[in-house]
């Protein structure tokens, strides 16, 4: 079987980008990653990228009058690559309604929070405010509304009363570099497809997202 092709989007310090990569070596993903693409030409994951020999690529929005004519330029970039998957690893762009549809059930993201609860920023914080029990990650295929789409994994992180933003952002952070691999895995095995718009594993609709909860991923009861 093939290698499969991934594009990562990024524009910070690359933690999942790292995770993406770790699985790869360990065999996890049989995957190679075709380039690294980041709006932000100090962001470190574009480091972690170069240590790889992975072909890294710094397209500055700033140089750009529009959103959509900074997302043409990523097209530009990406559709000679062909790539299987885009994957957003902390790219804090909206993306245009045209760069969506044109990569449609092809674009995924992780998100700190257990969507649809908490989309945007600050979701750690507005989890303690809340005194919710549970807070968590999820994994999603990018719809034109910002952070929905159908996900794909959750996973769930206790609150603890003494916590902080930074303290439960850690731990859920950890989460995420184990649930974006799996999820990946998921896209790039075949198992996860789309009928129309809705979500299908293992040719049967994904209802509920899947849970990964001590170390395993299990399919959530209706």
């Amino acid at each position: 079987m093939d290698k499969a092709s991934l594009v990562v989007l990024i524009s910070g310090s690359g933690s999942n980008l790292q995770a993406i990569i770790d699985a790869i070596k360990n065999k996890q993903l049989n995957a190679q990653i075709a380039a690294v693409i980041s709006n932000q030409a100090e962001a470190k994951g574009l480091e972690r990228a170069a240590r790889e020999n992975i072909t890294t690529h710094v397209i500055d929005h700033k140089h750009y009058p529009s959103r959509e004519l900074f997302d043409q330029a990523m097209i530009q970039i990406i559709d000679p690559l062909k790539p299987d998957l885009i994957i957003l690893a902390g790219f804090m762009r909206i993306l245009s309604n045209h760069f969506i549809e044109h990569y449609r059930h092809l674009l995924i993201n992780i998100h700190p929070s257990l969507l649809p609860k908490y989309k945007g920023l600050n979701t750690h914080q507005k989890a303690i405010e809340n005194r919710d029990k549970l807070h968590g990650a999820s994994v999603h295929y990018v719809d034109i509304e910002l952070d929905s789409g159908p996900v794909v994994i959750q996973t769930e992180v206790p609150v603890h009363a003494t916590d902080t933003a930074e303290t439960l952002a850690k731990r859920v952070l950890n989460e995420e570099h184990k649930i974006y691999p799996l999820a990946i895995k998921l896209h790039i095995e075949g198992r996860i497809t789309f009928d129309n718009n809705r979500l299908m594993l293992d040719n049967h609709v994904l209802t509920k997202p899947l849970l990964w909860k001590n170390d395993q991923l299990t399919e959530q009861d209706m």
